[in-house]
Protein backbone atom coordinates (compact mmCIF):
# COMPACT_ATOMS: atom_id res chain seq x y z
CA UNK A 1 0.00 0.00 0.00
CA UNK A 2 1.27 3.51 -0.65
CA UNK A 3 2.28 5.81 1.79
CA UNK A 4 2.57 9.37 2.22
CA UNK A 5 5.73 9.03 3.84
CA UNK A 6 7.42 7.30 1.56
CA UNK A 7 6.68 9.96 -1.35
CA UNK A 8 5.15 8.62 -4.72
CA UNK A 9 7.23 7.69 -7.53
CA UNK A 10 7.09 10.09 -10.78
CA UNK A 11 6.60 8.75 -14.59
CA UNK A 12 9.62 9.59 -16.50
CA UNK A 13 9.26 11.30 -20.00
CA UNK A 14 11.55 10.95 -23.05
CA UNK A 15 11.41 14.91 -22.74
CA UNK A 16 10.25 18.13 -20.90
CA UNK A 17 6.42 17.99 -19.73
CA UNK A 18 4.13 21.01 -18.29
CA UNK A 19 2.23 20.67 -15.37
CA UNK A 20 -1.46 22.08 -14.57
CA UNK A 21 -2.20 21.90 -10.81
CA UNK A 22 -5.96 21.98 -9.54
CA UNK A 23 -8.51 22.00 -6.62
CA UNK A 24 -11.77 21.06 -5.52
CA UNK A 25 -13.37 20.91 -2.00
CA UNK A 26 -15.36 17.04 -1.14
CA UNK A 27 -18.49 17.74 1.19
CA UNK A 28 -17.39 17.01 4.58
CA UNK A 29 -19.34 14.11 5.07
CA UNK A 30 -16.67 10.68 5.99
CA UNK A 31 -19.26 8.34 3.99
CA UNK A 32 -19.58 10.21 1.34
CA UNK A 33 -15.71 10.75 0.78
CA UNK A 34 -14.86 7.47 1.40
CA UNK A 35 -17.16 6.33 -1.78
CA UNK A 36 -15.59 9.18 -3.32
CA UNK A 37 -12.44 7.20 -3.12
CA UNK A 38 -14.11 3.97 -3.77
CA UNK A 39 -15.27 5.52 -6.95
CA UNK A 40 -11.59 6.51 -8.67
CA UNK A 41 -10.13 3.13 -7.72
CA UNK A 42 -8.63 0.80 -10.44
CA UNK A 43 -11.39 -1.26 -10.05
CA UNK A 44 -14.49 1.10 -10.20
CA UNK A 45 -13.34 4.04 -12.44
CA UNK A 46 -14.71 3.98 -15.86
CA UNK A 47 -12.53 3.18 -18.54
CA UNK A 48 -13.92 5.36 -21.25
CA UNK A 49 -13.23 8.76 -18.61
CA UNK A 50 -9.60 7.00 -18.50
CA UNK A 51 -9.39 7.12 -22.39
CA UNK A 52 -11.17 10.70 -22.42
CA UNK A 53 -8.18 11.98 -20.06
CA UNK A 54 -5.64 10.35 -22.76
CA UNK A 55 -7.64 10.84 -26.21
CA UNK A 56 -7.44 14.72 -25.40
CA UNK A 57 -3.55 14.73 -24.89
CA UNK A 58 -3.31 14.28 -20.73
CA UNK A 59 -0.31 12.47 -19.90
CA UNK A 60 -0.88 11.31 -16.57
CA UNK A 61 -3.41 12.70 -14.32
CA UNK A 62 -2.76 12.09 -9.67
CA UNK A 63 -5.38 13.40 -7.79
CA UNK A 64 -4.43 13.64 -3.91
CA UNK A 65 -7.04 14.01 -0.35
CA UNK A 66 -6.37 15.96 2.50
CA UNK A 67 -9.49 16.08 4.73
CA UNK A 68 -12.35 17.59 2.27
CA UNK A 69 -10.15 19.44 0.22
CA UNK A 70 -8.75 17.50 -3.41
CA UNK A 71 -5.39 18.68 -5.30
CA UNK A 72 -5.12 17.27 -9.14
CA UNK A 73 -1.96 17.15 -10.88
CA UNK A 74 -2.17 16.89 -14.95
CA UNK A 75 1.14 16.14 -16.95
CA UNK A 76 0.95 17.41 -20.39
CA UNK A 77 3.08 17.32 -23.44
CA UNK A 78 4.69 21.18 -23.62
CA UNK A 79 2.26 22.00 -26.81
CA UNK A 80 -0.90 21.09 -24.72
CA UNK A 81 -3.96 23.62 -24.77
CA UNK A 82 -5.55 23.57 -21.78
CA UNK A 83 -8.61 25.37 -23.18
CA UNK A 84 -9.26 23.36 -26.11
CA UNK A 85 -8.59 20.11 -24.52
CA UNK A 86 -11.14 20.45 -21.86
CA UNK A 87 -13.81 21.59 -23.93
CA UNK A 88 -13.09 18.25 -26.27
CA UNK A 89 -12.85 16.34 -23.10
CA UNK A 90 -16.16 17.86 -22.46
CA UNK A 91 -18.12 16.54 -25.12
CA UNK A 92 -16.69 12.57 -25.30
CA UNK A 93 -18.59 9.94 -24.40
CA UNK A 94 -20.39 9.43 -20.69
CA UNK A 95 -17.99 12.40 -19.86
CA UNK A 96 -20.90 14.93 -18.93
CA UNK A 97 -22.58 11.86 -17.10
CA UNK A 98 -19.56 11.07 -14.59
CA UNK A 99 -19.19 14.46 -13.37
CA UNK A 100 -22.88 14.14 -12.64
CA UNK A 101 -22.14 11.09 -11.10
CA UNK A 102 -19.53 12.34 -8.84
CA UNK A 103 -21.15 16.08 -7.94
CA UNK A 104 -22.80 14.94 -5.28
CA UNK A 105 -19.72 14.47 -3.50
CA UNK A 106 -18.41 17.88 -4.75
CA UNK A 107 -18.96 21.34 -3.46
CA UNK A 108 -20.27 22.03 -6.60
CA UNK A 109 -23.51 22.84 -8.49
CA UNK A 110 -24.80 19.63 -10.69
CA UNK A 111 -24.24 20.18 -14.35
CA UNK A 112 -20.81 21.87 -14.64
CA UNK A 113 -17.82 20.14 -16.73
CA UNK A 114 -15.09 19.28 -14.76
CA UNK A 115 -13.43 22.41 -15.84
CA UNK A 116 -16.00 24.69 -14.45
CA UNK A 117 -15.45 22.43 -10.75
CA UNK A 118 -12.08 22.26 -10.63
CA UNK A 119 -10.18 25.40 -10.02
CA UNK A 120 -6.72 25.85 -11.56
CA UNK A 121 -3.87 27.16 -8.82
CA UNK A 122 -1.36 29.26 -9.46
CA UNK A 123 2.06 28.28 -8.60
CA UNK A 124 3.62 30.73 -6.02
CA UNK A 125 6.71 28.54 -5.51
CA UNK A 126 9.10 26.19 -7.01
CA UNK A 127 12.71 24.74 -6.45
CA UNK A 128 14.13 24.38 -9.48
Amino acid sequence: MENPQNGYPVQQYNGPVKRYCQTLDLRDNPELIAEYRKRHSKEHAWKEIIAGIREVGILEMEIYILGTRLFMIVETPLDFDWDSAMTRLSTLPRQAEWEDYMAEFQLVKEGLSSAEKWQLMERMFHLY
